[in-house]
């Protein structure tokens, strides 16, 4: 296999707000492998609060290049299981290649990579679309621009929390989500879980901070809504520890290390009754892609990352009020459009 990868600068639609931040433009990184002719991508972006710097990504992906680059493609889970001691814990950097491995794996093979796996993709969750922290007029006009979509997610974390929520509702009857990124304390969350469930809030996402886990576990036993863990569940030991916490896991990609141990947390936690979600950072196509293929996994899906872009780089999996198309094309179903 050859190992190459690019650099993109990426505008969003809107300047994107959530608790602890706000970005007009993401920074990624497409890994590319290929092989005999056939190209397999994958993809991570830079993330400050997670300490992840392009320069550091690509270091990672160097000192595992002459590994890559000394075989032919090979199944992914297996080699997975022998890069993960050199990635150091950069699980961006792990994520993209794992991608990249298993679109290839999968053209390589004829295959999906979900049909690979042997699941069924006649029934899949829908996505929500996600709507930053702003101005409400500025958020009612963002959820207009998606109108009839089945599911919003609310990013919140200011003090008019439950009135931006109110505001929103008089403007659609779809399902709402809430997702706090750690800005409330417990007892905040709780009035707030009494109140969104009135507004028809489906649940909370990540209401606590990611260390407070006394205060989840209370949570866990009274709140009106349920809970589902994001920061609080990051790799594959974090799942034991959910289940006492929350009802659900929000599985992110490039936080564990790619599909292969996302597979793992999934099938994990639906062994231990959570309800599992598959989240994104806001990322091109294709990652988005990658995300799809453990769609019929899921009870919740929130994968629009793509959408929040003004301008996309991939063709793979498509999305039309938030109904997931997945690409006919095998693997991931990844092409680069320039």
């Amino acid at each position: 296999m050859r190992l190459t990868f690019r650099e993109f600068e990426l505008p969003l639609r809107h300047v994107f707000t959530i608790s602890r931040s706000s970005t007009r433009t993401i920074r990624t990184l497409i890994v590319e492998l290929e092989h005999d002719g056939l190209r397999g991508f994958g993809e991570t972006g830079e993330d400050e609060f997670y300490g992840a710097s392009i320069a550091k990504m690509k270091e990672s992906l160097e000192a595992v290049r002459p590994l890559i680059e000394s075989r032919p493609p090979c199944e992914p889970a297996e080699l997975w299981a022998e890069l993960a001691p050199k990635f150091g814990g950069n699980t961006f950097a792990q994520c993209a290649l794992d991608q990249a491995v298993w679109d290839l794996w999968g053209k390589v093979q004829g295959s999906p990579v979900w049909r690979l796996w042997g699941l069924d993709a006649s029934r899949l969750p829908v996505t929500d679309y996600t709507i930053g922290i702003d101005q409400v007029d500025v958020m009612v006009g963002k959820m207009e621009e998606f109108p009839g979509w089945p599911v919003y997610k609310i990013k919140l974390g200011t003090p008019q929390d439950l009135e931006i929520v109110g505001r929103l509702r008089h403007h659609s009857d779809a399902v709402f989500r809430v997702d706090a990124n750690c800005a409330w304390t417990a007892d905040e969350a709780l009035r707030n879980a009494r109140a969104l469930k009135l507004l028809g809030v489906e649940f909370i996402e990540q209401p606590l901070p990611r260390e407070d886990w006394d205060g989840m576990r209370r949570l866990f036993r009274q709140s009106a809504l349920p809970i589902i863990a994001d920061e609080s569940c990051q790799t594959e030991p974090d799942v034991d520890r959910c289940a006492e916490c929350f009802h659900g896991v929000n599985v992110k990609l490039v936080k564990c290390g790619g599909l292969t141990p996302a597979k793992r947390m999934i099938d994990h936690a639906r062994s231990l009754g959570m309800k599992t979600m598959v989240g994104c950072m806001v990322e091109s196509t294709v990652s988005i892609s990658a995300n799809a293929q453990l769609l019929p996994l899921l009870d919740y899906a929130d994968i629009d990352g793509a959408l929040l872009l003004g301008e996309d780089i991939a063709s793979g999996v498509r999305i039309d009020a938030g109904r997931v198309i997945l690409p006919e094309e095998n693997g991931c179903g990844v092409r680069l459009l320039r």
